[in-house]
């Protein structure tokens, strides 16, 4: 054991400075075994991939040994409401229990600060509602008081508000040092506070922004550390993979357009030049979206391409950015922003030509492969295979595809393997690399994990939750359900929820795999006796705090509720799950990875799509039981469970949950809460694995 292991076992032990200085903290077995691993990682520099389960203590576990080790330390969360938590809350606590003086900073991405530059160009622009001109209000009086223009501090105004693109910068519009409001930037003084700090909390969006060395016009903040920490780490491979790809969207466009006719108020005469290809340019994003209106939301680039008048309007759009180009090219010794403008029209022209598998003329004409200005965009007919493409104008494997909004559309690339520069980036820091999670392993192994993170034989600790699950909990499979491809399979879900409802008083999440169950659900339980709270009405948080309000709420959530989402305490006591989260078969990215994994000789389902939905599965799990003190069922509804020789994977990754396939079980579990029995869970129910015995 290390020096920085015995100091952290000595701050974590009965009558070290945590128990005597942090109200409610327990000494618990599990947090000195991950704290002892993560320390002697720090210590020797070595890569540790650990999970922790539910109730370990795994923030004050990595926190010790980062804060007594006095090296620089760079700890990374999975979101952005976990960074707070973690920078306003535990950081503070555990530092002033050590007695630790070192400085901290808290970094977020630039969209998360409010920008001075923009915020005065949005002075003069017509918003689309009274509503966000009273946000716009709001903000202005904000932007006077405020000391770090941190969009956090404005909580009440809704996340999706249209009016936060206009008060914050992109790495495309920012002007830098060229700012006329530079010496104020928001942005600048956090990373300036984040090099100067010895631990700093980021996030993982930020971090890999970092290392894919988008450092949006700021310069690196992460060398030089020692140490990094990353929390959440199961959500790493999803977004690596979107950092180190590139996409265009028609967002960008309607903003290159906007920004440069904002940027005319500055530069006399402007206007006239700038207005017509501007107007023209939003037009072509429009025609665009309007051709692609009867394509399902995501697909292959051959797809979309394959519509008629598809390529017509790429060629279109290109014309557009193009003119767009050649007339900011004599207005950027005017001003930084028509500069600014000119380069981000240059980055989108190239964006597109690299999705269309071409190479685009240095000049401003359009996009070509044989260098003809002419030649237009390619049938489909000649288009390189979509999924694996390794051009001259993408070198490396990736999938080309696209995405719908209601209004909008992007064309993105995505590589199907992040391995690399992950590896190569760690080993050049020569630090040490702490990947944890409450979910990582697949039946009791993190192969998958790391071979998507391009780790090489690293630590590795399996840290299973201390709580006491044979009391504290239940799983129920119930029996006679249909196939989840059936069309009933809804109403069969909620036959067998209700009298769970009924036994539990509400009180409950149930989990879908699809909006479109979850609408379904959501309709058929209108008239429910319990209070009703459905994604989509309102924000996320906004819906937790009303369900931990109302005392017996129903939630019905899909994806974001599966993790990131703590109700501790009575307010939730049932968690349904409708069927086993695999991925859909017709995402255009999962399919090139399967396509992949099959022309490397693997197995398709059993190397990527079974460890996916597993770790998935363990993250709706993951929300029943929060506290030692909390009580509640598990309603695990896929038949597939115990019909399907994979189902043994899920059973054997989850907590030792006792099973049982009988209501009557469930209804005395909750009869035993009420009558305050704590050893109730267990009368009845079936302890040995259930996986074992033949399907129903």
């Amino acid at each position: 054991m290390g020096d920085l292991a015995e100091r952290t076992l000595a701050a974590l032990a009965p009558d070290g400075p945590l128990a005597t200085g942090l109200e409610g903290f327990v000494p618990r077995a599990a947090q000195n075994q991950l704290a002892q691993s993560v320390a002697d990682a720090i210590d020797e520099r070595a890569t540790l991939v650990a999970e922790a389960g539910t109730g370990t203590g795994k923030t004050y576990a990595y926190l010790v040994p980062a804060l007594l080790s006095g090296q620089r330390v760079i700890l990374s969360t999975g979101t952005r409401a976990l960074q707070d938590q973690l920078y306003h809350r535990d950081l503070p606590r555990v530092r002033q229990a050590l007695g630790a003086g070192l400085k901290t900073a808290l970094l977020k991405g630039r969209a998360n600060y409010l920008c001075l530059y923009r915020l005065e160009q949005a002075k003069g622009e017509k918003f689309q509602s009274r509503e966000v001109v009273a946000h716009f209000q709001r903000v202005v009086a904000w932007a006077g008081r405020t000391m770090r223009g941190d969009l956090a501090e404005l909580a009440d105004l809704p996340e999706d508000s249209p009016l936060w693109p206009q008060v914050t910068s992109t790495a495309d519009n920012c002007l830098g040092s060229e700012c006329p409001f530079w010496d104020e930037c928001f942005v600048a003084k956090a990373r300036q506070q984040a090099q100067a700090a010895d631990l700093v909390v980021v996030n993982h969006h930020l971090l890999l922004a970092d290392l894919a060395i988008k450092q949006e016009g700021f310069g690196e903040i992460l060398p030089g550390a020692s140490a990094f920490v990353l929390d959440e780490a199961h959500q790493l491979p999803e977004l690596a993979a979107q950092f180190f790809g590139e996409g265009i969207s028609a967002r960008q466009l309607l903003d290159l357009a906007r920004d440069s006719l904002a940027e005319c108020k500055n530069v006399t005469a402007s206007l006239a030049t700038v207005m017509g290809p501007a107007r023209a340019l939003e037009q072509a994003m429009r025609d665009l979206r309007l051709a692609l209106d009867k394509l399902p939301q995501r697909g292959p680039q051959a797809r979309l391409l394959a519509v008629p008048g598809a390529p017509a309007a790429l060629q279109h759009l290109e014309h557009t950015l193009a003119e767009l180009q050649r007339v900011l090219g004599p207005l950027s010794d005017a001003a930084p922003g028509f500069a600014a403008c000119c380069d981000r029209a240059v980055e989108l022209r190239r964006r597109l030509a690299a999705w269309l598998g071409q190479v685009p003329r240095t000049g401003s004409g359009s996009l070509s492969d044989d260098g003809d200005p002419d030649a237009g965009v390619p049938s489909p007919e000649s288009e390189p295979d979509p999924v694996l493409d390794p051009s001259a104008a993408d070198p490396g494997f990736s999938v080309k595809w696209y995405e719908l909004t209601q209004r909008g559309f992007t064309l993105q690339r995505t590589p199907l393997d992040v391995s690399g520069p992950l590896r190569e980036y760690r080993e050049k820091s020569r630090a040490a690399w702490i990947f944890t999670s409450a979910t990582m392993a697949v039946d009791g192994h993190f192969a998958h994990l790391g071979r998507r993170l391009g780790l090489d034989a690293p630590r590795e600790l399996l840290q299973p939750s201390p709580f006491d699950w044979p009391n504290q909990a239940l799983c129920y499979l119930p029996r006679g359900m249909p196939e989840p491809n059936s069309h009933d399979y809804v109403d069969a879900v909620l036959d067998v929820a209700w009298p769970v409802l009924e036994a539990s008083k509400g009180r409950a999440f149930l989990l879908f795999t699809s909006h479109r169950a979850l609408r379904e659900a959501a309709e058929q339980l209108r008239d429910a006796p319990w209070p009703l709270f459905v994604q989509g009405t309102a924000p996320r948080s906004v819906l937790l705090e009303r369900f931990r309000a109302s005392g017996n709420g129903v939630l019905l959530g899909a994806a974001s509720f599966w993790e990131g989402v703590d109700v501790a305490g009575e307010a939730l006591s049932v968690v349904v799950i409708d069927r086993l989260p695999f991925a859909s078969p017709g995402d255009p990215v999962l399919e090139a990875r399967l396509e992949a994994v099959r022309r490397r000789g693997g197995n398709p389902f059993r190397d990527e799509q079974l460890p996916q939905a597993v770790i998935a599965l363990k993250q709706g799990v993951g929300r029943l039981i929060r506290s030692d003190h909390d009580r509640g069922v598990l309603v695990l509804c896929d038949p597939r469970l115990l019909g399907k020789p994979y189902g043994r994977s899920f059973l054997a990754s989850l907590p030792p949950f006792p099973r049982t396939r009988e209501i009557e079980d469930v209804q005395r579990f909750f009869a035993d809460v009420d009558n305050g029995d704590g050893d109730g869970a267990q009368d009845g129910a079936d302890t040995p694995p259930l996986a074992a015995q033949s399907p129903p």
